[in-house]
């Protein structure tokens, strides 16, 4: 099956394992994918993850998050720059999400970053995503 925009489709099927109560919810695996969810790890928001081999292809099985009474640990998940509208920032303009409780991932020249490391390390790029 051919997915038009992979980003918004990892990010859809987290959405709905939160919603659903579900401990972990695989997807197909990319690298960029992997490096999102490498970030998400790392910030806090999933409890992580994990490559499975197997056949047709590889698959990325993510541990999700909860807090408290089984609250996700994620409450946004928004797809920024899309197909359609591809949106672009300058390391001056990388915003700041929900006044930096939150965090974006930026595509850089020197691979996924978060908007805070992005402005530390001086690089701008495109504004995938934003999450709180």
């Amino acid at each position: 099956m051919s997915v038009t925009d992979p980003i918004s489709d990892l990010l859809t099927r987290i959405r709905n394992a939160h919603q659903a109560l579900h401990e972990t919810v695989s997807v197909p695996h990319s690298k960029m994918k992997e490096s999102i969810t490498r970030i998400l790890r790392d910030e806090g928001y999933i409890a992580g993850y994990k490559l499975e081999e197997g056949a047709p292809y590889r698959q990325i099985a993510i541990v999700l998050k909860y807090v408290g009474d089984r609250q996700p640990a994620i409450r946004r998940l928004r797809r920024v720059s899309k197909p359609g509208r591809r949106v672009y920032v300058g390391k001056d303009e990388i915003p700041m999400v929900l006044g930096g409780y939150g965090i974006n991932v930026i595509s850089t020249p020197k691979g996924l970053l978060t908007g805070k490391d992005a402005r530390e390390a001086g690089f701008g790029g495109e504004l995938l995503l934003e999450i709180y």
